[in-house]
């Protein structure tokens, strides 16, 4: 087992130490699937095959197993203790993706097709099942006292997971402008559900399975939801303004296929000149051509949508932080939980 890193380590090391504590678990976990689904998830997972050997520049940030360690070790207990929790939040968060492309219809994901586009629907939908189920029996399997609990934090989660996914799709029935419109309040919940309450997962695992009481394991669990929705808002930040040789999508990617995301919302809800313009421009329906998906990121930011979208992130980014520092954690763990943090903010992919 890799000992924690003692002086003050980088994201990317914190990073990559997490993942490198959890992938061999990860992979025997995936190789249990049927071959044909383990097949899928090692694709979806960024592998080039169920052995868990990564694909230059097709694997995941790892974001999720790295809270769940880091939870583990801040309320006193080993790496190791997390990798069960870590395992289970990938194989989740594999099986979202998986059902998230098929539903948005997403070609794309990490720079190569995304497995619907690969292997077909019906096969996605069903590896993404078999990733469920696989994720709840890791839990189930967990020793001792912590299998109940994990089972019951991992259930909630999935529920709220689930509820967020709904909320996302109702979205897109409603109308940019008037009084049925999305308001930013409603993105944040959505938000929270479908985002930050994965990551609140990975982190309250970590702590459960690490021995952790109810005080410690629920201020993990905030911090972590406060971090997911930091994290999504920078990601819709980078879904129009990412550069697309860095985040693999085309430039403007959200905007041309209309999602309904937190800069545009609070956009629209400015009110202003920029704001009237971006309606009238959203509302003549259809796919945005290079034109007027440019002109949109331009009104967007001109009504203070992506300064919002910034603000909201390290507003998240600081309550995450409050959380941590509200109950007494092991020092050198939660140094290495705070030294992450920017990440959530800064990061280009």
């Amino acid at each position: 087992m890799t000992p924690p890193v003692t002086q003050q380590a980088s994201a990317p090391q914190i990073l990559a130490r997490c993942r490198e504590l959890v992938r061999p678990a990860l992979g025997r976990a995936v190789r249990r699937l049927h071959p044909w689904h383990a097949e899928i998830a090692a694709f979806s997972l960024g592998w080039d095959g169920p052995d868990g050997r990564a694909a230059p520049g097709a694997q995941g940030k790892g974001v999720r197993q790295a809270l769940a360690v880091l939870g583990a070790e801040a309320v006193g207990g080993k790496a190791q203790s997390a990798v069960r929790g870590a395992v289970a939040v990938e194989l989740i968060h594999t099986f979202s993706l998986l059902h998230d492309d098929i539903m948005d219809g997403d070609e794309t994901r990490r720079q190569r097709a995304t497995a619907w586009k690969a292997y077909g629907t019906g096969p996605a939908v069903l590896a993404g099942d078999a990733l469920f189920a696989l994720a709840v029996q890791t839990l189930a399997d967990a020793p001792g006292a912590h299998c109940a609990p994990a089972v019951r934090l991992l259930a909630g989660t999935l529920n709220d997971l689930v509820r967020g996914q709904a909320d996302d799709l109702l979205f897109e029935s409603r109308p940019w402008t008037g009084p049925d419109a999305v308001q930013p309040h409603e993105y944040r919940l959505m938000a929270e559900h479908k985002t930050g309450a994965l990551l609140g997962c990975a982190a309250g695992l970590g702590a459960v399975l690490g021995g952790a009481g109810r005080t410690e394991t629920d201020a993990l669990t905030a911090a972590g939801r406060h971090l997911g929705i930091a994290f999504q808002a920078v990601d819709d930040v980078l879904g129009i303004w990412g550069d697309p040789e860095v985040t693999g999508k085309p430039v403007h990617s959200d905007l041309r296929r209309r999602k309904k995301t937190y800069p545009v919302l609070t956009a629209l809800a400015a009110g202003g000149p920029a704001a009237l313009q971006l309606g009238a421009l959203l509302r003549t329906g259809g796919r945005l051509d290079d034109g007027a998906a440019r002109r949109a990121a331009g009104l967007i930011e001109q009504a203070g949508g992506r300064s919002a979208a910034v603000a909201e992130a390290h507003r998240h980014l600081e309550s995450a932080r409050a959380c941590l520092e509200s109950v007494a954690l092991a020092p050198d763990a939660i140094a290495e939980f705070l030294a992450l943090l920017p990440y959530f903010v800064e990061r280009t992919v």
